[in-house]
């Protein structure tokens, strides 16, 4: 259990209300966060060392002395040090130790946020899992509690033969295709990067070196975690929060190499005639697009700063910008409970909703459908007109397979040879 704390009178207080108050405590921030070490019950600053854990409690304790991150929670982000206090022991000296810790104040009101975080681990699933539990101590007096459970598994082998063999041809084709991508580039120069698909190629690349490379990390934090438990035989604290976030690290890495891998096989489809229909439309539309986006945000932008002061202090989903932004997307998906403006104001509460309703769903949606349709339009007029040659995936895989193979010389040398022969037997 780690408690950060904030140093007294962080805060300065008018001088109009100075005898109304003796003190003032700000939020917490990196600058004013209190680091010194004291006797138990706050009462006097000290550096000498305890064994008791109701002594270490009262005392900073750095991040490399406990293994912590940063961790970010609803209202702060909070440093990696602090104040800590860990359950060890019998059930009833754990509760003898938090009622005198109870008596003298661990918890007054220069305390921020209060981190409680366990380890677990299932061995029949081979499941590890880190828990966190926030309690945050807002300056004006409220308290939110926040709890973050990230279960995982370290795989440090594979775990049947096929995954080894498409982990092996995987890797195997990205450095293949990486050879394919710096020979294009050695050849373009600058104008690689003019092309779309030029990013997305680039980002299978780094995606997956990325995920390979973090991997590894998360192999050697594994070894790390299961040699630091065999030498302990569990009776110290292993925290998982690094863990935790280089497994989540290697899942968002993961996820975008789905996405781009995705991606590049709507470059593979082109030849339906859908779909090459839809790549043809955006790009008709890229411009009229680009300029309806700038409109559409700055008319979005007027909204949510009109609902935020109206109702920021009536509606719980107007406390915050990105709660405003949320419930206004809400309302232009038409899933949104009018109640609550009405609640709120019975006059502004109507009539924001259907000024919002009639300037961002009935016009500027309306916009966006006709831009769309006036480039699909274009984009099929100009399909009937192209010449469907390049539709056909059986003559563009020969064409590439004559290149590759060099048949492709060969072949225009047979048809050159044999027209000359048809020419002289005609003139013979």
């Amino acid at each position: 259990m780690r408690q950060l704390r904030i140093k007294p009178n962080s805060c300065q207080i008018p001088k109009l209300v100075e005898r109304l108050f003796t003190h003032c405590d700000d939020d917490y921030s990196f600058s004013n966060e209190e680091k010194e070490s004291f006797e138990p019950g706050w009462i006097n600053q000290t550096t000498q060392i305890s064994n008791s854990s109701i002594d270490q409690a009262f005392q900073y304790r750095s991040s490399e002395e406990l293994d912590t991150y940063i961790y970010v929670g609803n209202h702060e982000t909070y440093n990696s040090g602090g104040y800590v206090y860990e359950f060890r022991g019998r059930l009833s000296d754990l509760q003898s130790n938090l009622s005198k810790l109870h008596q003298l104040e661990w918890i007054d009101s220069q305390t921020r946020a209060v981190i409680i975080q366990m380890s677990l681990y299932n061995p029949n699933s081979q499941l590890f899992t880190s828990v966190t539990l926030l309690t945050e101590f807002l300056s004006t007096g409220g308290i939110e509690t926040e709890s973050n459970f990230e279960p995982f598994n370290f795989y440090l082998t594979f775990s049947s033969t096929f995954q080894l063999i498409c982990s092996i041809f995987y890797i195997g084709f990205i450095l293949y295709f990486m050879f394919i991508q710096i020979q294009l580039f050695l050849h373009l120069k600058l104008v690689y990067f003019k092309e779309f698909w030029s990013y997305i190629d680039v980002g299978i690349i780094v995606c997956s070196w990325s995920s390979f490379g973090i991997y590894i990390w998360r192999y050697k934090e594994a070894k790390r975690i299961g040699n630091l438990f065999e030498k302990t035989n569990g009776y110290v604290y292993i925290n998982l929060q690094l863990a935790a976030y280089v497994n989540d690290i290697l899942t968002f890495f993961l996820g975008f190499c789905c996405f781009f891998g995705t991606i590049k096989f709507l470059r593979l489809c082109r030849f339906n005639h859908r779909l090459s229909l839809f790549s043809q439309t955006l790009k008709y539309a890229s411009k009229q697009l680009l300029a309806f986006a700038m409109m559409f945000s700055i008319i979005f932008m007027a909204f949510l700063t009109l609902f935020y002061l109206l109702f920021v202090s009536h509606i719980l989903s107007c406390s915050s910008l990105l709660q405003t932004a949320q419930m206004l997307f809400e309302m232009t998906s038409m899933k949104f409970n009018i109640s609550d403006l009405m609640e709120a104001s019975a006059f502004l509460g109507p009539f924001c909703f259907s000024l919002f309703i009639f300037l961002v769903v009935f016009i500027c949606m309306n916009m966006f459908l006709s831009i769309i349709n006036d480039s699909f339009r274009h984009a099929r007029e100009n399909a009937k007109v192209k010449s469907n040659q390049e539709q056909d995936i059986l003559s563009f895989m020969f064409y590439k397979f004559q290149r590759w193979t060099g048949f492709e010389l060969f072949y225009f040398k047979f048809i050159f040879i044999f027209s000359l022969n048809y020419r002289f037997e005609k003139i013979k």
